[in-house]
């Protein structure tokens, strides 16, 4: 396989195990692992272990924001980055996939999929967890999409401590869930936002668009950031 299949593949199956682990954990165990603690470390343990397993083959982006950041400082070539998106939306969507088939293939009485995809889906307004506002939600996704990006960046410093990447960006990817999920339900990840909304009610797919826009401007302020404090020979 070349190169470029590699890549497709870990970032496609990578990005199945973010969104079954952290949607799949909400829809089918939020209340049995502590609600919002729970979920949010579903995230931060879903990245932590995709990053050890495909790290070494892709850099484990998992993310059509940090490929875009990581490119914005040339770190990804710009001739593999269709390839990285490419594979993270199919992944992010086939992680939901999976998800939609176990909730169809069960008999539970009253058991309403696309309510259950639409709990796990990231809104604002009415369909925020807690009513968060429009302005709410840009503020949450560029911020938290800029520190989670700028994190990820620091894994690439040639003083970072070998082996511990994959704890550094697990960890704050579930800080940004404890703080988030009241508010937007956390994307900072337009794979994800669009892997539950395929399958949720209407309202989700007529929202995900800010889930792809402000994640992407919150990424490339957090390249902006990396290239004015990190010395030319750390980066």
């Amino acid at each position: 396989m070349t190169q470029r299949g590699r890549i497709f593949v870990a970032e496609l199956v990578g990005t199945l195990i973010l969104v079954v682990g952290g949607p799949g954990t909400a829809i089918f165990a939020g209340r049995f692992v502590g609600g919002t603690l729970g979920v949010a470390f579903a995230f931060g343990l879903s990245l932590l272990c995709a990053a050890y397993l495909f790290g070494s083959i892709s850099g484990c982006h998992i993310n059509p924001a940090v490929t875009l950041g990581l490119w914005a400082l040339g770190k990804t070539k710009s001739e593999d980055v269709p390839v990285y998106l490419v594979a993270q939306i199919v992944g992010g969507a086939l992680g939901g996939l999976v998800i939609w088939g176990i909730l169809k293939s069960s008999d539970v009485a009253g058991l309403d999929t696309k309510a259950k995809f639409a709990g796990a889906s990231n809104g604002w307004g009415s369909h925020s967890p807690t009513g968060f506002a429009f302005g709410a939600m840009v503020i949450t996704e560029i911020v938290l999409t800029a520190l989670f990006v700028l994190v990820i960046l620091s894994t690439t410093r040639k003083s970072m401590p070998a082996g511990f990447t994959g704890v550094a960006v697990g960890l704050m990817l579930t800080v940004v869930h404890l703080v988030s999920i009241p508010i937007d339900n956390t994307s900072v990840n337009p794979a994800r936002s669009l892997g539950t909304a395929i399958f949720a009610k209407s309202w989700a797919l007529d929202q995900v668009w800010g889930f792809f826009v402000f994640p992407i401007i919150g990424a490339f302020v957090a390249a902006f950031i990396w290239r004015a404090v990190v010395p030319a020979e750390d980066a």
